[in-house]
């Protein structure tokens, strides 16, 4: 359990709260308990929810909400492309399946080696650089876009961002 196993990480995080306020700990424990289990499950989601006072569905209903929590496992790194309509009006869509097919998989799976699952995300800030995607891993985020509005990211410019990633 995460409250055993990080007591003084949950005790510091719960502490920045009033107790009547202990809700508002939510997000960083869900970072907390994401770190320790790879994803968010139902359990997980009720633990924090436990700690928070908060019922499960509530804990549900923030990890749905924001692209940075995972309510089911995935590759080692999550890559996600922007789609929303100003990104799709950019070329978007077309990066997407381009390198859906050149990495061999679906929306939402996971390649052969177990390294990447390629996801959808909703609006990353930077519509003006589209296509772009972010990689999400154990050491952050990183955010990957064109260096130029006119000379969009390409598909095998993203190949080897991917590829340079591989094995570590």
């Amino acid at each position: 359990m995460l409250k055993e196993k990080y007591q003084a990480e949950v005790d510091a995080i719960l502490a920045r709260y009033p107790a009547e306020w202990k809700r508002s700990a939510v997000m960083p424990l869900l970072y907390l308990a994401q770190k320790e289990y790879g994803y968010l499950s139902a359990e997980a989601m009720a633990e924090v929810g436990a700690l928070c006072g908060l019922a499960a569905t509530d804990v549900a209903g923030v990890v749905g909400f924001y692209s940075l929590y995972h309510d089911h496992p995935a590759g080692k790194r999550r890559v996600q492309i922007c789609t929303d309509l100003p990104c799709a009006l950019r070329g978007a869509e077309a990066f997407a399946a381009e390198l859906l097919a050149k990495l061999g998989v679906q929306w939402e799976g996971t390649t052969a080696d177990g390294e990447f699952t390629v996801e959808h995300v909703m609006c990353v800030g930077a519509c003006d650089k589209a296509p772009v995607f972010q990689i999400q891993d154990g050491s952050g985020i990183h955010f990957y876009e064109s260096q130029s509005a006119q000379e969009p990211l390409t598909v095998a410019q993203a190949l080897d961002i991917l590829n340079g990633l591989k094995g570590k």
